[in-house]
């Protein structure tokens, strides 16, 4: 109460939709447009309540409301002319590729299949990493500054993309210079920056059962690629395996962080990605199977990870069989963990079985990396930091921590098997990224 500042107005840059509850304002209906709103405008909503309304006892009282005649179905059908186009120009392609970003991430099983029935390399967005396993035959990995070599080869070589849920972020880098059809359900995202071949307004689900039945019949002269990315895939091993073996004496590598993290969870775990370089090197180095993946995406809230680890293992403690009973890891750099070390005193205290994954590298290196890209001096990035490790054994968790190259997959290993919460202090090379 003695915070005297005008709160809709502070919130209004974040907020889609806000309302003041005043005591005779209908309560449960504000709720229910509060509730409305974050879901039709995929954005946070707010009520404010004033001190002294907190504890009034309401009028009239009224029933919570559900979604049923409030929110409308969101599948929308694509115009036919729009669906004519992409079929006509995905059946001349002859090296079609599919770009699945974030917002495909509840239709993956069709996006999948109709990749398999024209032979498209799928490559993703950052926002979109795991939605395809690594392991896929036609599975490219990530698009852009985050991703992989694979991804890029297949997306300059192709004659056209299938563009689905994807924002077109600068962080991607999906090229305009190719033939698109880019699908979504936002009309405001297609065509953001440039035109497309083809805007097709239209859901996920809707758009690929309809592109997969009209192009069920193939094409005879369509390239067989899936060799091509195995080939692809074989040529990014062998440089990755070159790099494990960088070691310039400053610590541990972000790809053997990696590269042991991708053995040591489990198939379906929750993982939440922090901001910074550890960030770039996950989406570049970690293979995913199964795994579900939770990042702030190109917000940039630097600090992400942890308290979004702490959420997703509340999700599993319900009976939701999603969810229920998954491996939940966090991975920050040691800047982002600052913002919330704190929590780790939570996770004891709510026996949170969490697992932090912090890579230490003194330094802000994210920051330092883009002042050299901008031939500025390298200024303020370095880090003074606690002993990590030495800190969540304080808090009451479990904490390790490891120096060297070949105790990572030891040192993540004990950590993921303590019954409770529990981090791990990797010191790394800040450049070896």
């Amino acid at each position: 109460n003695f915070q005297e500042v005008d709160l809709k107005a502070a919130f209004g840059g974040v907020a889609t939709w806000s309302a003041e509850v005043l005591d005779g304002s209908p309560h449960a209906e504000l709720m229910n447009q509060a509730v409305k709103h974050a879901i039709v405008d995929r954005g946070p909503t707010q009520l404010i309540f004033p001190d002294e309304i907190a504890g009034h006892e309401a009028a009239t009282p009224a029933a919570p409301g559900g979604p049923d005649g409030r929110v409308a179905s969101v599948s929308i059908a694509p115009d036919p002319a729009a669906l004519d186009a992409a079929v006509d120009l995905l059946r001349v392609a002859r090296r079609p590729v599919i770009v699945v970003g974030h917002g495909a991430r509840f239709d993956m099983d069709a996006v999948v299949a109709l990749a398999e029935s024209i032979g498209a390399p799928i490559m993703t967005t950052f926002k979109g990493k795991g939605l395809v396993p690594d392991d896929h035959p036609l599975a490219c990995g990530v698009l852009g500054r985050s991703g992989t070599p694979v991804a890029s080869w297949f997306m300059n070589e192709c004659d056209a993309m299938l563009v689905l849920g994807a924002s077109f972020s600068n962080h991607t880098g999906i090229t305009p210079k190719k033939p698109l059809i880019q699908v979504d359900a936002d009309r405001a995202i297609i065509g953001k920056f440039h035109p497309v071949a083809v805007p097709m307004w239209s859901s996920i689900d809707r758009a690929v059962s309809l592109l997969q039945g009209r192009l069920a019949d193939g094409a005879d002269d369509r390239e067989d690629q899936a060799p091509q990315v195995a080939e692809r895939h074989r040529v990014w091993r062998e440089e990755k395996a070159s790099r494990l073996r960088d070691d310039r004496g400053h610590g541990v590598s972000s790809i053997a962080v990696f590269d042991a993290l991708a053995r040591a969870v489990d198939e379906d775990a929750i993982l939440a990605i922090d901001v910074g370089n550890n960030a770039y090197s996950f989406g570049r180095y970690f293979e995913c199977r199964r795994q579900s993946v939770l990042m702030s995406g190109y917000l940039g809230s630097i600090g992400f990870a942890l308290p979004a680890a702490m959420g997703a293992w509340c999700a599993t403690q319900e009976d939701d069989p999603r969810f229920r009973g998954r491996q939940v890891v966090s991975i920050s750099g040691d800047g982002g963990l600052g913002q919330y070390l704190a929590e780790i005193s939570t996770l004891v205290h709510h026996r949170m079985n969490v697992t932090h994954v912090v890579l230490n590298n003194s330094e802000l290196g994210k920051i330092s990396k883009e002042q050299r890209a901008g031939h500025w001096p390298v200024w303020k990035t370095t880090l003074t930091n606690p002993s990590f490790a030495a800190y969540a054994e304080l808090c009451g968790a479990r904490g390790l921590r490891v120096e060297r190259a070949e105790d990572v997959e030891f040192g993540l290993a004990e950590a993921l098997a303590h019954d409770g919460p529990a981090l791990v202090e990797i010191v790394t090379d800040a450049d070896l990224v």
